[in-house]
């Protein structure tokens, strides 16, 4: 038997309250077979679609289907599941394990994306999900009853936000660089290289020794791995870590500062009266970007690259992340879940500490910004 199985999720929030749905249809007929609402606590729509796709697959699998051509609006999920793409996310690699291993039961499976609109089934059911209501078995929508009891009560009972926390998470402990010639004068400091002063230098000794301190940085196997902008004062404020925790120190281009571009070594002031309305723009809007510079938005999709490969690099495990002001309020940002007014409402002292967990279940935990009680 040959069917079609349309499956969509989504994230209110992202992550957020979130719902995965499915629809089973016989290929030569269209008709329904089988539907799937199944609601996910709080986590992010790539987590919802590719539970959405798991959901259809086992469906299928109840329903004795021997083929199945997956049609699903996520761009993501389909070129992975064709092997076309890299799954670099560590919280999706166990999602598209399951969705492999449940694919190789039938003698045929191929993978089609589809505009949203033609997805409309799935997209309602996985709406629905995030409303509260899942298709349990036994009902019209549910005949082939895939869903066990069991797992309907998790669906419709399953904690959200911090009580859903689950697995190891990545420990990041988010270091700013210390004082610098740039930073005493109050001017954009980005890609010029400059060094720490003698008290940037006293400040990063003194959030070294409070790292080393630390529970889980220094353990009978090992400390913890030092992660760090390539530049010399995330280079220095880094070392400075290293000498006191012992830890592997490696520079990632993805944690540099913005680039400011024209904007380099100017004050606000000298920015504002130089470029009034591109400066005035700027700061309220991160898409906008500086004369031969980078945009904050930018900048975060930047981070979020970075991030994603420290997760699948680093799981379960606790490092030291040494940066800059945007890159630590990017990764703040994502921990928080929320959007880019962050970069405009959050202030970041030198040799600040702040704290961000991030789960396998792609939730996340933000529990420390701005300390710099080790120097202050």
């Amino acid at each position: 038997m040959k069917v079609i199985v349309e499956a969509d999720g989504g994230s209110r929030g992202n992550p957020g309250p979130a719902g995965s749905g499915a629809v089973v249809l016989d290929a030569d007929t269209r008709e329904v077979l089988a539907e799937r609402a199944i609601g996910l606590g709080e986590t992010t729509n790539n987590v919802a679609e590719y539970q959405g796709l798991i959901a259809g697959l086992r469906a299928a699998a109840e329903l004795g289907a021997t083929e199945v051509s997956v049609r699903m609006d996520s761009k993501l999920v389909i070129e992975q599941m064709a092997g076309r793409w890299k799954v670099k996310h560590a919280n999706l690699q166990p999602l598209n394990a399951v969705a492999r291993e449940l694919a190789a039961d039938f003698q045929h499976v191929d993978y089609e994306w589809i505009p949203r609109a033609d997805n409309a089934a799935a997209d309602k059911l996985a709406n629905d999900a995030m409303d509260g209501n899942t298709v349990e078995p036994g009902t019209a929508a549910a005949e082939s009853g895939q869903v066990s009891e069991a797992e309907s009560a998790s669906a419709r009972t399953r904690p959200s936000g911090w009580q859903n926390l689950r697995g190891a998470p990545v420990k990041m402990l988010l270091l700013r660089h210390g004082q610098t010639p740039m930073s005493v004068d109050k001017r954009y400091s980005g890609r010029g290289d400059v060094e720490l002063t003698e008290l940037g230098q006293r400040q990063v000794h003194a959030a070294a020794k409070r790292l080393a301190a630390m529970d889980g940085v220094v353990t009978p196997d090992g400390a913890a791995p030092i992660i760090a902008s390539p530049l010399t004062r995330t280079r220095q404020s880094a070392q400075a870590v290293a000498d006191a925790t012992g830890g592997e120190l490696e520079f990632h281009d993805g944690l540099l500062e913005t680039d400011f571009g024209e904007w380099e070594g100017l004050t606000f002031l000298e920015a504002a009266d130089k470029y009034p309305d591109l400066h005035r723009k700027w700061i309220g809007d991160p898409t906008v970007v500086p004369p031969g510079g980078e945009s904050l938005a930018a900048v975060h999709q930047r981070v979020t690259a970075a991030r994603d490969d420290l997760l699948e690099r680093y799981a379960g495990q606790t490092i030291i992340v040494v940066s800059h002001v945007t890159p630590i309020k990017s990764l703040l940002r994502t921990g928080l879940g929320v959007g880019p007014e962050v970069f405009y409402r959050l202030h970041l002292d030198l040799a600040s500490l702040s704290i961000v967990e991030f789960y396998p279940d792609d939730n996340a935990s933000v529990r420390l910004v701005n300390d710099i009680s080790h120097w202050a």
